[in-house]
């Protein structure tokens, strides 16, 4: 990573941050894969030459995941259906809950980029939690996480007399490019 060192913000106006659900249970099959964005979110990263010294953090409105679309199910989701998930997220999983990101140490991957641990707060708990970044010259910057709801305290959704549930593991990513602040 040769980025210059500095502060750098990143947000809806410039990537995305996605997070991505999957199934399971005796009738799978008639749910849905999810692909949810979240609109109100904002990061920084102080970068730093010693990369031990570079810091991160992301802060997110549980408020403003939005259903974007849904792969698999007997039929195709409607807008409706969207924005039926999108308030059930809201109201009965995050709670409208703080989700804030904090990192405790950075450092160089293997590949390349950067490794990543720090706190994760969701749901009114937090816990560690570790992922790889990358980050090129140009300041793009692209990364995932997979966050097991229960380790958070969080119930998967679950729906049918519990046939059709929302699996455990959740895949959050981040794509976009780094802004100079």
């Amino acid at each position: 990573m040769s980025i210059e060192p500095g502060t750098y913000a990143l947000g809806p106006e410039t990537a995305t941050l996605t997070v991505r659900t999957g199934r399971r249970g005796a009738i799978a099959r008639a749910g849905h894969d999810l692909r949810i964005e979240v609109e109100a979110w904002q990061a920084t990263a102080s970068l730093s030459e010693d990369v031990s010294q570079t810091t991160l953090a992301l802060s997110a409105d549980a408020h403003s995941l939005r259903v974007r679309d849904g792969s698999g199910g007997m039929q195709p989701l409607d807008a409706d259906d969207r924005a039926g998930i999108s308030q059930t997220i809201d109201e009965e999983v995050l709670k409208g809950s703080a989700i804030v990101f904090r990192s405790r140490e950075v450092a160089l991957a293997d590949n390349g980029g950067l490794y990543v641990t720090g706190d994760l707060e969701l749901s009114g708990a937090s816990h560690p939690i570790s992922f790889d970044l990358q980050v090129s010259d140009d300041g793009q910057v692209s990364g995932s996480a997979v966050v097991k709801q229960t380790e958070w305290g969080m119930k998967p959704f679950t729906a049918l007399f519990g046939t059709l549930k929302v699996a455990d593991e959740v895949h959050v990513s981040v794509d976009g490019r780094l802004a100079a602040t």
